[in-house]
């Protein structure tokens, strides 16, 4: 419903802050509210939490033979993650970020 206000937070990635993309969110004025997370705070990206952990985990010092090879691979360790999910428990606040995010 148009009555919504949507909440996105995203990273500080080049493509969030292009020249487009601001065309759009500047036509969208009061529908979406844009958050950007500090510079240097991947740690607040869950998915760079995941890649880093992937990294640390299972693609450290692997030895494949072909992209083929490294995509099952890949393939083959997310099944694991959602055959057996374990739950993201957020124990950081806002308010105790460094500098803040304002919502």
């Amino acid at each position: 419903p148009g009555d919504y206000k949507i909440k996105i937070i995203m990273d500080n990635h080049s493509i969030h802050k292009s020249k487009e993309t601001q065309k759009y969110i500047n036509q969208k004025s009061g529908r979406f509210k844009f958050v950007f997370t500090p510079v240097h705070a991947s740690w607040l990206n869950i998915i760079e939490t995941m890649f880093s952990k992937m990294a640390r985990s299972f693609l450290r010092g692997i030895r494949v033979n072909s992209k083929n090879e490294l995509k099952s691979r890949i393939n083959d360790y997310f099944d694991g993650i959602n055959r057996e999910p374990t739950e993201f428990i957020w124990r950081y606040k806002m308010d105790d970020m460094p500098g803040g995010i304002k919502m």
